[in-house]
């Protein structure tokens, strides 16, 4: 390490100590999980009927009268080029008409994006196409510089934005990015009674100022046709957060100059933006996830119902820890909770049956005082997403955890037949509770499993690299949270991986 090096380390915050032990995560890898089963309707998720999910409503409803901040976060840092993946493919292809059917789709359906009134309004600006719109330039097949003027910044540029500042839905006055999606949703079931609205957006530097010039020219247009009143904050990743690269040899990856090259952490690293947060619940959904008006009723009645899951648990949780502080339990008292923790948190320990009151006591207070996320768990349909299983801890306990395939030992035939019949996943659908009984603040780091991150494959400049990404932000992050599952409805789940999804009835 050079001096210079040195001061890189010292302006990201990165220590040395935390320097050598990334080096030495690739020399000597991530353990795969030990699993226990897979969670399903029977044993690790919730499934509720329509009169609990009624008083979980009303639960909710009574919630928010009271003197509690609630907060919506949202990732929104992604960068859309993956959604146009098949477009630039196009783009760089030895044939100039739509061949593929992906093609062929967009091309035939162009006019039912949101965009498409920014597109040909760009087309008819631009000096290559001679004041000609989109569907004058369909038909000269001049196709390519239709995929230009949308991608590449001599249009509009969508290739290098963050999927939050796309237009995606079409309204009868104007079109909506996922970013005012989320400001509409926040508005129906995160607002107070007292109609204030916080919602956080993590962004990246270099868009950042874009976020706040959208939210300046709408915001107070939705604060007055909702009736509420926004306080929407942003944050970047912290550079502390980033991961050194190195090479197939595990050696520091070097750029063309010789300096170090650092990448980000993977969105694990956000929950130290989610720590920095000054909230008692926090809703968290991905940038994408969003639907127009007329099918948002599903999603809202459903974060409304998770959110009523989390503050009844969560009132259980802080009455058994306080009555356990008085120390004035009765022994059937203690079955009761430990029934509690195995059944609704379902959190198991082999041992239990053989501790002395006093013993389990301890055992029941360290395993109650943690933070709580009710996650919403979807039917498995083959869309990509983190699954919900039921792993051992590194204290010897079993406890839901969301897993990705990575983190499962290819290997290992009956995790495989374990990942092969589960019958949900996680589209990313939570409801957080941060704070403990005496109302303070969990510090959120402190319950991050450092065992669950992965090394990727990457290249830079022609050469091969290996990337470290931290634990997932609803895997490994939150592995040493307490974690309840409930079963959502599937139209709740919308994501949007391909600039086609958009063509779906759920973006129309």
């Amino acid at each position: 390490m050079t001096g210079k090096e040195n001061e890189v380390l010292k302006s990201k915050g990165i220590s040395i100590e935390e320097f050598n032990k990334q080096l030495k995560r690739f020399k000597e890898g991530f353990p795969y999980l030990k699993l226990h089963s897979e969670a399903n309707t029977h044993y690790g998720i919730v499934s509720l009927n329509n009169h609990q999910e009624e008083e979980y409503l009303a639960v909710w409803e009574d919630y928010i009268t009271g003197p509690y901040t609630i907060m919506k976060f949202v990732p929104a840092s992604g960068a859309a080029s993956r959604m146009f993946k098949d477009l630039y493919g196009f783009l760089s292809a030895n044939y100039s008409t739509p061949t593929t059917s992906f093609e062929k789709m967009f091309f035939n359906k162009i006019q039912e994006f949101a965009f498409f009134d920014d597109l040909d309004e760009i087309c008819r600006k631009s000096k290559k196409t001679k004041e000609r719109g989109v569907l004058e330039l369909i038909e000269n097949k001049e196709y390519k510089t239709i995929i230009e003027l949308l991608l590449l910044d001599s249009g509009l540029n969508y290739g290098s934005l963050p999927k939050g500042l796309l237009k995606f839905h079409s309204y009868k006055e104007s079109a909506r990015t996922p970013f005012e999606e989320h400001l509409v949703e926040g508005a129906k079931y995160a607002a107070t009674k007292s109609g204030v609205v916080n919602v956080h957006f993590t962004v990246s530097s270099e868009h950042k100022d874009l976020f706040q010039n959208l939210l300046k020219n709408v915001e107070s247009v939705y604060e007055s046709t909702l009736g509420v009143r926004y306080s929407i904050t942003f944050s970047e990743q912290k550079p502390s957060t980033d991961t050194i690269a190195v090479d197939m040899d595990n050696s520091p990856f070097r750029d063309e100059e010789g300096n170090l090259v650092f990448r980000p952490g993977g969105h694990g690293a956000l929950i130290e933006n989610l720590n920095d947060l000054n909230a008692d619940v926090i809703f968290i959904k991905n940038i994408d996830n969003v639907v127009p008006d007329h099918l948002k009723a599903e999603t809202i009645k459903y974060k409304q119902i998770l959110a009523g899951v989390l503050v009844s648990v969560q009132s259980k949780i802080f009455n058994y820890l306080r009555l356990l502080d008085s120390g004035r339990y009765s022994h059937d008292q203690v079955l009761e909770i430990l029934q509690f923790v195995q059944k609704t948190l379902c959190c198991k320990n082999p041992e239990t049956k053989y501790l002395e009151d006093s013993v389990l006591v301890l055992y029941l207070k360290e395993k109650l005082n943690r933070p709580l996320r009710v996650c919403g768990m979807v039917e498995n349909v083959g869309e990509p997403g983190g699954g919900p299983f039921l792993a051992y801890n590194s204290d010897g306990t079993i406890s839901p955890q969301i897993l990705e395939s990575s983190q499962i030992d290819s290997n290992n035939n009956e995790y495989l037949e374990m990942f092969r019949r589960g019958t949900h996943f996680n589209p990313v659908d939570l409801v957080c509770g941060v704070r403990d009984y005496n109302g303070g603040k969990f510090n959120l780091k402190n319950y991050i499993d450092k065992n669950t991150g992965f090394i990727s494959k990457k290249s830079m400049n022609g050469k091969e690299l290996k990337a470290l990404e931290r634990p997932g932000l609803w895997n490994g992050a939150m592995s040493d949270w307490n974690t309840v599952f409930v079963e959502v409805p599937l139209a709740t789940f919308n994501p949007v991986k391909t600039v086609n999804d958009l063509l779906r009835d759920s973006h129309q």
